[in-house]
């Protein structure tokens, strides 16, 4: 698993944008797959979680509503449509496979990290 974010970038509040996480390896299809999000100076926190099929999701409180996590298993790509976008919402943010239980929020429950990309919402 070799995991790339991309689309970040710089919007107004109330704006949109979508992130794609694309994994150059094999195995995609057969990971249940999240984003994480780390704002500058806090901790890495999650944001949602889809699972291979795909026909099942799961998202933070903070973001339910807004963002939504979708996949192209065979463009071995992960999305994160984010709508409504808010101030709090600027953060890096991580694509990751998931290897814990299903519902976990936990990092240590995430692994194959990406290297990110950069959200900065404006007000």
């Amino acid at each position: 698993v070799q995991l790339q974010a991309s689309g970040g970038g710089l919007v107004q509040a109330g704006g949109s944008l979508r992130l794609s996480c694309v994994d150059s390896g094999r195995t995609f299809r057969w990971n249940n797959m999240g984003w994480f999000r780390q704002a500058p100076g806090k901790e890495r926190d999650f944001v949602a979680a889809i699972n291979l099929n795909p026909d099942s999701t799961y998202y933070a409180e903070s973001v339910k509503g807004r963002f939504t996590i979708s996949r192209d298993n065979a463009k071995r790509t992960l999305y994160l449509q984010m709508n409504s976008l808010k101030p709090e919402d600027t953060a890096r943010y991580y694509c990751a496979v998931l290897n814990g239980g299903w519902g976990t929020k936990r990092i240590a429950d995430f692994g194959s990290w990406g290297q990110g990309t950069l959200v900065t919402v404006s007000s």
